[in-house]
């Protein structure tokens, strides 16, 4: 079992940026990507970015690629999505997960309960 914990949402003005975290717990060897997924209201959820836990490949949404950059630190079991340049079309609950890493979307076994983040125009 692997229990997830992500912080650092908020409202922030477009153009702003926000630092999202997710700690895991647990058994923690058990994943071999960790990554984030979105969810705006009334619309699909999406692969935003995963990293792979072995060597750290990263992948990214063409939506978000070069604003966002995601990033892990082992010895915290904790990864990082660092969002710049915000725009008001990636307000939504972004969730933390853990599985493997189809290219930016993980194929999630274990999921954090989401943390809202809002982009004002």
């Amino acid at each position: 079992q692997v229990h997830l914990v992500e912080s650092g949402g908020g409202l922030v003005q477009a153009g702003g940026s926000l630092r999202l975290s997710c700690t895991a717990s647990g058994f923690t060897l058990h994943y071999d990507g960790i990554g984030w997924f979105r969810q705006a209201p009334g619309k699909e959820r999406e692969g935003v970015s995963c990293i792979t836990t072995t060597d750290g490949r990263t992948y990214y949404a063409d939506s978000v690629k070069g604003r966002f950059t995601i990033a892990r630190d082992n010895a915290k079991n904790t990864v990082y999505l660092q969002m710049n340049s915000l725009r008001p079309e990636d307000t939504a609950h972004y969730y933390c997960a853990t599985g493997w890493c189809d290219r930016h979307t993980v194929v999630a076994s274990y999921w954090a309960k989401g943390t809202l983040v809002t982009v004002s125009s």
